[in-house]
């Protein structure tokens, strides 16, 4: 795989979903390791202002950009991304494919309630088999050690970690020793919520216009206005300030290449 181009100082690997299904399923099929994570607006900003964030996301092996705003800023920092690859969108590809290929899941995240709903759903739809496992995402910092071992010891080829940032990637990066067995790793962010139907993802044509963040306003306005007034903010003050030169951050890691 190419080495990933960078982008207001973060890496990002420019491939399409085809691209990055196909990528994956071939270290699945090697027993091979990839460690992935997506990017987007706020990330991006949190990265900026949180060096221990910074560094799980340099050094997973596989960056997508999900969201829109980032392919928009690759084109006018000069090194256009040839389209996103979304998160939720990977995952549900990823478990329609486990079904086929008879890959195994842990689904590890969320409230207890929801990651069952998730299970249930997908045991439904693809059968009992896809399942390595599940826990839910509340714990203390001690219990991360034990929780990995779980994963790890289940048989799963495949981890979701459905648990916000930047837990999800600290928790991803700083347990990479114990999780190696398993093929492929992704934090996922709140998708497990929308797969158990508590929460509705925005129409198509919102996602195709980058407005998924104002639908999510639309449906918590009290606890998202402020997330995305002010990192939508500061996302275009850093592409402001990388596209006219005053900025030219690049991390202290390098992310591994595949």
């Amino acid at each position: 795989m190419e080495k990933p181009v960078y982008l207001l100082g973060t890496p990002v690997h420019n491939l399409t979903m085809k691209e990055t299904l196909a990528l994956i399923e071939g270290a699945i099929a090697r027993k091979e390791h990839i460690h992935h994570t997506v990017v987007n607006a706020g990330k991006i900003v949190a990265m900026h202002e949180n060096a221990e964030l910074r560094e799980s996301v340099v050094n997973a092996d596989l960056i997508n950009a999900d969201g829109q705003a980032v392919v928009w800023a690759s084109k006018i920092l000069g090194a256009p991304l040839k389209e996103r690859v979304g998160g939720i969108d990977l995952m549900e590809m990823l478990v329609a494919r486990a079904h086929e290929k008879r890959y195994r899941i842990f689904f590890f995240g969320a409230r207890e309630e929801i990651v069952k709903k998730v299970v249930s759903r997908y045991s439904l739809e693809y059968g009992p088999d896809i399942i390595a496992g599940y826990r839910n995402g509340y714990y203390k910092k001690e219990e991360e050690r034990s929780i990995a071992q779980q994963i790890a010891g289940s048989g799963a080829q495949i981890l979701f970690v459905a648990i916000s940032s930047p837990k999800k990637e600290n928790f991803l990066y700083q347990n990479r020793d114990l999780l190696h067995s398993v093929n492929f790793v992704m934090g996922v962010g709140g998708s497990f919520d929308v797969v158990a139907g508590h929460v509705k993802r925005a129409p198509l044509w919102m996602q195709k216009a980058g407005l998924e963040w104002l639908y999510r306003v639309y449906q918590e306005p009290r606890r998202m206005f402020k997330r995305y007034l002010v990192g939508n903010a500061k996302f275009i003050g850093l592409l402001i300030s990388y596209k006219f030169g005053r900025r030219k951050y690049q991390p202290s890691v390098r992310p591994n290449s595949l």
